[in-house]
């Protein structure tokens, strides 16, 4: 069995290095090594998108990557996308539309649309539900959380 691997990556505007197995998903250590339990365990097979990240600017299922993978990325999880100053529009406007539930599904649509947002600031509904599409959510439906999406670039754009 191979020993751990040496890592350097950077992590919600922090450089990281940190030591890891070379089969261990990135969900695994953000969740258990980094202790970044935003990110959260859903389907771990790369269908519900309760465990996306932002990595090198792209939406990625983190269970679906290996920690070895993050060598030299960069890498946005939930927790990094508040500043000291508050929460982040997205965050506020989930609040605001009650656009959640049980929570599980949560940080992967804010760090999915955040995603969208830094890409387009200003999105149709139908890009909205598109971008958002490897989300899935079991208890709130859809409309609220594209309505806060909408909500939140409007409060950016202004």
């Amino acid at each position: 069995m191979p020993g751990k691997v040496h890592v350097e990556t950077r992590i919600n505007g922090e450089d990281v290095d940190l030591l890891c197995e070379p089969r261990e998903t990135l969900l695994g250590v953000l969740r258990d090594t980094l202790g970044l339990i935003g990110t959260k365990e859903g389907c771990s097979n790369g269908n519900c998108g309760a465990c996306s990240v932002i990595l090198d600017g792209r939406v990625v299922d983190s269970c679906l990557v290996l920690g070895v993978e993050a060598q030299g990325s960069e890498i946005t999880t939930v927790e990094g996308i508040a500043s000291p100053e508050g929460l982040h529009p997205l965050q506020q406007k989930f609040l605001e539309h009650a656009a959640l539930q049980c929570g599980i599904c949560t940080p992967g649509f804010i760090v999915a649309a955040k995603a969208l947002l830094d890409r387009e600031p200003n999105p149709s509904e139908h890009r909205i539900r598109l971008w958002l599409a490897g989300n899935l959510c079991r208890c709130t439906g859809y409309d609220k959380i594209v309505r806060a999406v909408q909500d939140a670039a409007q409060t950016m754009e202004g």
